[in-house]
């Protein structure tokens, strides 16, 4: 069968079984939308935390940009992973044992104010349109190139699905479509994978492929470094970013991990404090088969790439090359019309141009796999984009409805309520479709960015307000405020009003606008501090509140002998 037959059969079963789920488990009551329920398994809840935090970036995006940075693609690696370990040992226990739905819900309480709660509410708007955009961008390259519709149209596509799971079945039709979109995605990555490493090293595990050897026994990355070089990139293992730069984007990423309100939300869904500290463990164990193998892939499909087409003839290029020249991901322009291929570092010489969303995507075709495996995993991607899509919409109704709404109208009913969370979600499809039509940058960097707005805004009022008992509300909003603006104002400066000047000379301690958030986290830290010192302390009883959560369940008082 055809490619484009095997994705139709493929893609279609996976959506059937997705609206399915969200018809068999749809949500009746404001609980079941925010929050399942309640009484989601811990391992049910690991999975679909996987599929909500393995989004489009992770598995369509962050390979790719392995495969081009490299060494310095690494940050994406390290930042994710370990703000996923931030997140289960330091916030989600704590927040679960406060009770609350939302991370504005948290901050409402904790500083005792409307004004912080608003100001959280924008926080977490401002990061998860930043978020969706690069998921609704994911959902329309996959389909552009499956379904051979223009990209635009590919996005209004996505937008229909989501649009009819996440507005009919809340958290909880979401909960066990992610479940199923966990199984499907990590299936459809892992396939092409170990066919791939097996196709170039022999060995079928791709993590141990990554360090084996090509036929003519060198060692793939040396080969691969030597490959580069001679085209007049820098070697693929070496690092072309300050360690400075590496640090704080890191760090960004990390910290803006365990302030991700899409994935915190996710901890409420278990019935006790025990259950959210377990399911975290089964999502990083779920969380770190894609992770570790997104290497092996980016380089697997590097190599194959420039084998493939650099110095070939252009009459004999493969047909991967013509399939995905349809839809403008790659260009191909005999600048010196010699009838060759020439895949250079000089952009002036170079005559092949590959966006790098597309390597993970396009390898199968590129390594020759059978064509149900590239059915396979555009049901894969379709998988990851929509399942973070999905979450991300439900923090943006539920920020709307629950934390907004509620707050400055608490007598409104159930029912209305609900109302507004599915009219709230339904207003962000549409938006999120039109930032996924007119990105503000490639899909992982798109996602960075709302990692940095996150480090910057939310993550120091959480630690802050679990750890503190003298953090008040006057410092809280004006930490949130400081860092949530300056982050954003140095993003637009160097990507939107002056991109041209977007180089480590003119960047601040040489920090890029990836990594900025770590400099917003740090001001929001000490303009928090500062303020709070300078004016009243909280109350007692929120002093109170915050030893209680802290407290294990069942913890004694130390006595004197």
């Amino acid at each position: 069968m055809e490619i484009l037959t095997w994705t139709y059969i493929l893609v279609g079963l996976s959506f059937a079984l997705y609206i399915g789920i969200a018809i068999w488990s749809r949500a009746g009551s404001t609980q079941e939308f925010y929050v399942a329920g309640g009484g989601v398994s811990p391992l049910a809840n690991g999975m679909a935390t996987a599929a909500d935090w393995m989004s489009a970036a992770s598995f369509i995006s962050m390979a790719g940009i392995i495969s081009f940075a490299g060494y310095d693609g690494s940050v994406y690696l390290m930042g994710w992973t370990g703000g996923y370990v931030l997140l289960a040992l330091l916030l989600a226990p704590y927040l679960r044992k406060f009770g609350k739905f939302t991370v504005p819900d948290f901050v409402g309480d904790r500083y005792y104010s409307k004004t912080a709660k608003v100001v959280a509410v924008i926080c977490a708007l401002f990061i998860s349109f930043t978020y969706v955009a690069g998921q609704m961008r994911g959902v329309g390259i996959v389909f552009s190139r499956y379904l051979e519709v223009p990209i635009e149209w590919g996005v209004v596509i996505g937008m229909c699905i989501v649009f009819f799971y996440a507005v009919l079945g809340g958290m909880k039709g979401i909960t066990y479509t992610q479940v199923a979109q966990y199984c499907v995605l990590i299936f459809a990555y892992m396939v092409p994978a170990i066919f791939i490493s097996m196709q170039l090293t022999g060995n079928p595990i791709p993590q141990l492929g990554l360090g084996g050897t090509v036929a003519d026994g060198t060692p793939l990355l040396d080969k691969l470094d030597g490959v580069l070089t001679e085209l007049g990139f820098a070697a693929y293992t070496s690092g072309r970013k300050s360690i400075t730069d590496m640090f704080m984007i890191t760090l960004a990423l990390m910290v803006g991990t365990a302030g991700l309100p899409h994935v915190i939300v996710r901890f409420f869904t278990v019935p006790r404090v025990k259950d959210a500290r377990l399911s975290a463990g089964y999502a990083l164990v779920f969380i770190a088969i894609l992770y570790t193998t997104a290497p092996a892939i980016a380089a697997f499909g590097m190599y194959n790439a420039i084998e493939t087409t650099s110095e070939k003839n252009i009459s004999e290029l493969p047909e991967w090359i013509a399939t995905w020249q349809k839809t403008d991901l790659i260009k191909v322009d005999d600048k010196n019309v010699d009838g060759k291929v020439q895949y250079v570092a000089d952009p002036d010489a170079n005559e092949l141009t590959i966006d790098r969303d597309i390597m993970v995507l396009a390898s199968p075709e590129i390594a020759k796999l059978p064509n149900w495996v590239v059915g396979l995993v555009a049901a894969g991607a379709m998988a990851a984009a929509l399942s973070t899509a999905a979450g991300l919409l439900l923090v943006i109704s539920t920020s709307v409805s629950r934390d907004l709404f509620k707050t400055f109208r608490p007598d409104i009913s159930d029912k209305k309520e609900l109302r507004i969370a599915r009219f709230a979600a339904a207003g962000a499809v549409l938006l999120a479709g039109y930032f996924g039509v007119n990105p503000p940058g490639f899909v992982a960097q798109v996602v960075a960015f709302a990692f940095g707005l996150a480090a910057a805004s939310f993550f120091p009022v959480i630690i802050m307000g679990i750890f503190s008992t003298r953090i008040n509300k006057e410092g809280a909003i004006a930490g949130m405020i400081t860092g949530l603006v300056f982050t954003i104002g140095y993003i637009v400066y160097f990507k939107f009003i002056s991109p041209e000047l977007s180089t480590a000379e003119n960047w601040w301690f040489g920090i890029s606008p990836e990594g900025i958030g770590s400099l917003g986290m740090i001001l929001n830290f000490l303009v928090c501090g500062i303020i709070s010192h300078l004016t009243p302390p909280p109350p007692q009883e929120v002093q109170d509140m915050v030893e209680e959560i802290r407290i294990p369940r069942g913890a004694g008082k130390a006595q004197d002998h």
